[in-house]
């Protein structure tokens, strides 16, 4: 019985280290940044994937001036172009957020603590769905012109 419930506790265990957000090994990590206009959506711990690939997450979000200032880990043998764009996307229609990252062409790469230059916010879904809305309530504009027969 003793062996079944250490057995079942070391099971949890590794679950929760494994899928969960708890990295105890700690055996990856060096830190780049990345600004954006807009990061809505996006959290700490949001996934960061390079080709479908998780190679990171996003470790902090904070203000910058007007730019959300966005802290990325990235795997040690994950290397970074200085020409790579990041961009933060949504899974799905209505999914979760996370930050892809497109590499570029340079032989030149991020050193750690260095910072993305190019980077595209999220698509504002709600907002351009209420400026479809609007612009199709608006009434259809009329000619000063007199007609002619």
């Amino acid at each position: 019985m003793a062996g079944f419930l250490l057995l079942g506790g070391l099971s949890l265990g590794y679950l929760f280290t494994r899928l969960g957000e708890i990295d105890l090994q700690r055996r990856w990590g060096y830190t780049v940044y990345a600004d954006f206009t807009n990061a809505s959506g996006l959290a700490p711990g949001s996934v960061v994937e390079i080709a479908g690939v998780q190679v990171g997450q996003v470790t902090a979000i904070r203000l910058d001036d007007t730019r959300a200032r966005v802290t990325l880990k990235l795997r040690d043998d994950v290397l970074v172009q200085d020409d790579a764009i990041a961009s933060i996307q949504t899974r799905g229609l209505l999914g979760e957020r996370y930050l892809l990252i497109t590499p570029g062409g340079s032989e030149e790469t991020i050193p750690p603590g260095g910072k993305i230059r190019e980077t595209e916010s999220p698509l504002d879904l709600p907002g351009l769905m209420a400026a479809y809305v609007a612009s199709r309530n608006r009434p259809a504009p009329t000619s000063d012109k007199a007609r002619t027969p």
